[in-house]
């Protein structure tokens, strides 16, 4: 039996987190999840009450709400993703071992029937963060959603978009959703996708084998390299979303 009171989140005692999840078992609604969020997983910082969640999200991961048990994944994903703070809880993969062994057979499951894409992107970060791989972060989960990055040049450091999807695969650091056709742009370079290494080929044969083909193919430009407009250098575009992204542990 957990003692909660005994253990602390985000705002301290964690006595009120059995009743959270009571009734988000019962009556689950997008502030209920915001709530626990807050609690458990503050802007990617954890805390004991983080890892002492684990086995009840992953109970809720085998919940026939679809929505649910994504919302049970994604929180579990990320919260292990910060596995690596000080966060007082003990050696968490060791003790949580069943509870993130269940997680990750359902992110798989749910992978694997996944149809939209930003749910598709969302359950890849809560396997990358469930299996310990470092490097992979919101914002670059976020950027494949949003079919766009914006990044410092490592040269001049002048703004940038990153522009990928249906508008096109370019580089620019005019304000492209607001500008016309006369603004400069430059073309992005994709990666080979043979040449991938790390996290990157990870996810684009994740990717391929589900038939996530869409997604796949933005993978590569997001591991690809892009050309400042403005100084013309030339630089990877995952080294300015998300330093070390190619390691795991």
């Amino acid at each position: 039996m957990t003692d909660w009171p005994q253990l602390s989140h985000a705002y301290g005692s964690a006595e009120d987190i059995p009743t959270l999840l009571a009734r988000i078992a019962s009556e689950p609604t997008a502030k209920l999840w915001n709530d626990l969020w807050s609690a458990l997983c503050h802007q990617g910082s954890v805390h004991p009450a983080s890892f002492a969640a684990l086995p009840w999200l992953a109970k809720m991961a085998a919940n026939d709400n679809r929505g649910q048990a994504l919302n049970a994944l994604v929180l579990a994903g990320a919260i292990l993703a910060g596995d690596g703070q000080p966060h007082g809880a003990g050696d968490v993969r060791t003790e949580h071992s069943t509870d993130i062994t269940a997680l990750l057979a359902w992110v798989n499951r749910r992978l694997r029937t996944a149809t939209d894409r930003a749910e598709y992107l969302h359950l890849l970060e809560a396997m990358l963060g469930l299996e310990g791989a470092t490097g992979w972060n919101e914002d670059l989960a976020w950027g494949l959603a949003n079919e766009e990055y914006e990044v410092p040049c490592p040269e001049c450091e002048t703004s940038l978009f990153i522009v990928l999807g249906e508008r096109g695969f370019f580089s620019t650091s005019d304000d492209y959703a607001l500008s016309d056709d006369t603004i400069e742009t430059l073309p992005l370079r994709p990666a080979n996708p043979a040449g991938l290494e790390g996290i990157g080929r990870r996810l684009h044969d994740t990717a391929s084998t589900d038939g996530q083909l869409e997604i796949a193919h933005l993978l590569t430009y997001v591991y690809g390299n892009a050309t400042c407009p403005d100084c013309k250098t030339d630089f990877s575009i995952t080294d300015q979303i998300s330093p070390d992204q190619t390691n795991t542990r």
